[in-house]
């Protein structure tokens, strides 16, 4: 069942209008979040970054859009699934119908979708880097719109090629990303990711990671612009989001990757999932 504006509805009687300005426009943006246990894995951080995205896209927030409200409205959609031991959450906001390139109203409509789900971190894991086209950096490219035609066309590239997942460049040929999450280089003691600057999605699971590595001595931590060509220097290479967490990569064009720090930090970050309150 979809939640529909808080309204619990058969995926069939859900209707969507064609004036819909995510369909239309793509004006519209979301929060992918993990449920376990009952729990909302690392809600209040998801919350925030969806409050700090409407603003910036000046949608007007319902006075009842509070943390524990779409908690509640979360869990309610949970609820009436088949039962799991996890499962995927989708919270879409998008501006009401109407309209042409300028909506009628900044009004918004909302919707939780749910589905079960799985993930075991892959063995072997390929990267490559995807070049046809550029992810703009600035601080609209680290809000999680639907336009999302690039990580498209990139997921299809890595399809054809028999690799796992695509390197995404900005205008600078600088990294910014991967297809569905956030990247991280290991070589010698330091750990790398791009900066927000480079245009890459403000990842919570990304933020996670950045907490725990800094209370870890023996690492430096740097949020920099990265060359495709440091990956290949790279001693490891992880992924992040939030629902698989950690993703070791093991191969990159001719290199392979160790995995040691990548697994080390994902077991901690499965531990952290159950265990935050």
């Amino acid at each position: 069942m979809i939640n529909f504006n808080g309204e619990l509805l058969y995926l069939e009687n859900v209707t969507l209008s064609i004036e819909n300005r995510g369909f239309k426009y793509g004006d519209a943006i979301f929060e992918t979040v993990k449920v376990i246990n009952n729990k909302v894995v690392f809600w209040e951080d998801h919350y925030f970054r969806l409050m700090a995205s409407m603003r910036m896209l000046r949608m007007k927030i319902p006075i009842t859009f509070t943390l524990e409200f779409l908690e509640k409205e979360i869990l309610k959609t949970v609820a009436v699934q088949d039962q799991a031991a996890a499962y995927r959450v989708r919270l879409n906001v998008y501006r009401k119908d109407g309209g042409l390139y300028k909506p009628k109203t900044n009004l918004i409509d909302y919707s939780v979708d749910v589905k079960a789900f799985s993930y075991q971190i892959q063995e072997i894991y390929k990267l490559d880097v995807f070049k046809d086209f550029y992810n703009y950096s600035g601080l609209l490219s680290t809000v999680k719109t639907n336009n999302r035609m690039l990580n498209t066309l990139a997921s299809i590239f890595a399809d054809e090629n028999d690799v796992d997942n695509c390197v995404l460049l900005n205008e600078r040929k600088g990294v910014v990303e991967v297809t569905n999450g956030n990247i991280f280089i290991v070589k010698d003691n330091v750990i790398k990711t791009p900066a927000l600057t480079e245009g890459c999605i403000k990842g919570i699971v990304r933020k996670r990671v950045l907490e725990m590595l800094t209370k870890k001595e023996e690492y430096v931590v740097e949020e920099t612009s990265i060359s495709p060509f440091e990956i290949q220097k790279a001693d490891e290479v992880f992924i992040t989001n939030a629902i698989m967490g950690i993703q070791p990569v093991t191969n990159y064009k001719k290199k392979t990757f160790t995995t040691e720090i990548g697994k080390k930090l994902a077991n901690s970050l499965r531990i952290l999932q159950i265990t935050e309150k």
